[in-house]
């Protein structure tokens, strides 16, 4: 297996739960996120990808994808509930119509800390998607790229009506996940790095159930899905990772 490459690590990697807890405590709530240039955010990670960070502004909630510029070679260097504190470009180039949660960092986020239990739990509840249609509001694996208008939401923290399942594809080496979201079968690239590792290190083609929860460490609750990046003129949803409920 091929070692894993760490990219430089980001400033203020081990603060103190103190200072993290009293920074939270001192954050001003708001109805809503009003994005502009050069705003300060105290956001939390839900998943990272050499593209973006799907993150949660603690202050009003919103969830944004954050596109660090991460240096070339080097990946990411955050976890999931990660705190980190991120400065918005100038020109933040929040106009893409199939992601309209994207927004531009000015340079690499501060760690701040790490959040769980209780906080984390409440926090995911209230933006879980609900069970109410077709998962990021199409059927399907994927939809032209022209025929999104910015009205719907490129991400959905989901609890699955069934499984998950974790696989390995043999005919490119990928890794998928499988889980049920109302009558559809929905299988998805995971681009969650934990977890193609995990899979990895149990050496199966297939992980469900307990299985699954040991390989991971923890019990799998929400899946993090996500509009990718347009391929062929096409965006593809995908899960970004899996997580546990906090």
């Amino acid at each position: 297996m091929a070692q894993r490459t760490r990219s430089p690590r980001l400033p203020g990697r081990n603060p103190s739960v103190a200072a993290t807890k009293a920074l939270l405590r001192d954050l001003p709530t708001r109805a809503r996120l009003d994005v502009f240039g050069g705003e300060t955010l105290i956001l939390l990670v839900l998943g990272t990808t050499p593209e973006d960070t799907i993150c949660v502004d603690l202050s009003s909630g919103a969830v944004l994808r954050l596109r660090v510029p991460w240096p070339e070679g080097y990946p990411p260097d955050l976890a999931p509930f990660d705190v980190i504190e991120a400065t918005l470009a100038h020109d933040p180039e929040g106009n893409d119509l199939a992601q309209p949660e994207a927004v531009t960092a000015d340079g690499l986020p501060r760690h701040v800390g790490t959040l769980r239990g209780r906080t984390v739990r409440k926090l995911l509840q209230k933006i879980q998607a609900p069970m109410d249609g077709p998962l990021l509001g199409f059927r399907g694996p994927s939809a032209p790229y022209w025929e999104f208008t910015g009205d719907r939401p490129s991400v959905a923290l989901i609890v699955a009506s069934r499984g998950p399942q974790l696989l390995r594809r043999r005919e490119d080496n990928s890794t998928w996940v499988r889980f049920g979201w109302e009558r559809d079968d929905v299988w998805l690239v995971c681009q969650d790095a934990s977890a193609t590792r995990a899979l990895d290190a149990a050496r199966r083609e297939i992980l469900a159930g307990k299985d699954l929860a040991t390989a991971l460490g923890f019990k799998p609750h929400y899946l993090l899905t996500a509009l990718g990046l347009p391929e062929d003129s096409h965006s593809k949803k995908v899960c970004v990772a899996i997580l546990p409920r906090g």
